[in-house]
């Protein structure tokens, strides 16, 4: 077997000036774990300052520096290191003193192989469950920095208001907006804000189940109840119970799912699949889609009753093209927090990136520019700034901007349109990559400055209305 492919070995580092207790130890600890030894505290500093080690075992009594002033030192050095203090029985006290200063257990000599795997094992799993729980706690922080909600507009903070408003409620809210807006944050705010925080959040994608395993994914089933049903199984609501379900694309559900999912918000009860036993649970449901259900509701695609009992709270995003306003803020943002998640350095973000950044559309919302940051922070070098050549070619040249400067209302103003877009789009991108100095601008662009100046005026190209 490759050697790779097992357990790491806990190191225990031995620190005892006698060779006898040295050897003994050694001797029992060698066949689970990886022994090494130092003849004194000097020597034992030494090696914790220059290698890693999972625990120390610490003679109280040695010359030069005793146990204790070694410990201290560890301790300074490295408090998160264990240390099991080993005495004789005549210095108990002290080694209990030593439990004071930092020190995990000590054991007494003479000692048993026993008693020191005892004690061996109890420290090195002290040690691994503290070391979950920081992991823990890293990644719950990791979790909160990733959903917080980043805005600066007006509009925003009129959602943020109502959030305030709305949480201390158990009414059903309908989340509308784009996709990539934020409407799951928006959920998931709603419910850390409210009395039902310390219960149950639970997410459900009603788009993302097939059709045929949507019912017992929410309300579970019996045993025997389907083919490959071999035990009972509780649902996302019973699992749920004093918390929050939020049911994103609600505009997925069949139509038989839509009647059972408005019969438990009407009765707040429902049963699971292959049984006829009512169950009745206390949960919010909160609900979104990027899909407008009232024209839905006019083609019978969707239920208006259970539209009514959903939408009792309305709640809309905007989205990010309506809060411009927001863009240097969330770009920022995310830099920070992928320059942290993948350990790099990029400085910051060029000006003319950022007027590029402003003035695209966004149809993918905070979500697409999340993910543009993310992609040009793993691919650019670090200490330096991401400039233009990092930008994709659909923000330098936006094929939106085809549709919305036409005077065809089909979109499409053939050639001449086409022209007309690429060569303003060039000019700006020229104007903006050379801080608007037109002098420089048009040296890049190999025309005389009168000349940029009147395709300016006849492409109605200024700075006021250009950077956002």
């Amino acid at each position: 077997m490759d050697d790779k492919s097992l357990p790491k070995k806990a190191r225990i580092l031995v620190v005892d000036d006698e060779e006898g207790a040295r050897e003994s130890i050694e001797l029992i600890l060698e066949d689970e774990y990886d022994v090494v030894s130092a003849e004194n505290g000097i020597g034992g500093l030494r090696r914790i300052k220059n290698e890693v080690f999972d625990l120390v075992l610490l003679d109280l009594t040695m010359p030069d520096m005793d146990g204790m002033e070694t410990l201290k030192r560890i301790k300074s050095h490295d408090k998160l290191i264990d240390v099991i203090m080993v005495s004789a029985t005549d210095r108990a006290r002290e080694a209990i003193d030593s439990i004071q200063t930092g020190a995990y257990d000590y054991i007494t000599k003479p000692f048993d192989q026993q008693t020191i795997l005892a004690a061996v094992e109890r420290a090195l799993q002290k040690r691994s469950l503290e070391q979950e729980v920081r992991y823990l706690r890293s990644e719950v922080a990791l979790i909160s920095r990733q959903t917080r909600i980043v805005s600066r507009s007006k509009e925003m903070k009129d959602i943020f208001s109502m959030i305030d408003k709305v949480a201390e409620t158990a009414s059903s809210i309908l989340i509308t907006g784009e996709s990539g807006t934020g409407k799951e944050l928006i959920a998931r705010a709603i419910h850390t804000k409210s009395p039902r925080a310390k219960k149950p959040y639970v997410v459900i994608n009603c788009a993302s189940i097939p059709s045929e395993l949507v019912e017992s994914e929410l309300f579970g089933y019996e045993k025997g109840a389907f083919t490959g049903a071999h035990s009972r199984s509780i649902g996302k609501f019973e699992f749920a119970h004093g918390g929050t379900i939020f049911l994103d694309e609600i505009s997925t559900l069949k139509p038989e799912l839509q009647a059972k999912l408005l019969r438990f918000l009407q009765e707040r009860e429902f049963t699971k699949v292959g049984s006829h036993r009512i169950i009745k649970v206390d949960v919010r449901v909160i609900a979104a889609t990027n899909t407008h259900l009232p024209d839905m509701i006019r083609d019978g695609r969707f239920r208006d009753d259970l539209y009514f009992r959903l939408n009792v709270i309305p709640m809309e995003i905007p989205p990010l093209r309506k809060r411009r306003e927001d863009i240097p803020l969330l770009v920022n943002y995310f830099l920070e927090k992928f320059n942290n998640q993948l350990n790099k350095k990029i400085r910051g973000i060029a000006p003319e990136v950022m007027d590029a950044l402003q003035s695209y559309p966004w149809p993918g919302n905070v979500r697409e520019l999340e993910n543009l940051i993310e992609r040009m922070v793993v691919l650019g070098p670090n200490d330096r700034m991401i400039d233009e050549k990092d930008l994709p070619y659909n923000l330098l040249f936006q094929e939106d901007s085809m549709h919305a400067e036409g005077d065809d209302d089909s979109g499409n103003g053939g050639l001449n349109q086409a022209r007309h877009v690429f060569e303003r789009q060039y000019i700006l991108r020229a104007l903006q990559k050379c801080r608007w100095n037109q002098t420089e601008a048009a040296r890049t662009l190999k025309i005389h400055r009168n000349t940029l100046i009147k395709k300016m005026r006849d492409l109605n190209i200024n700075r006021k209305h250009n950077r956002t």
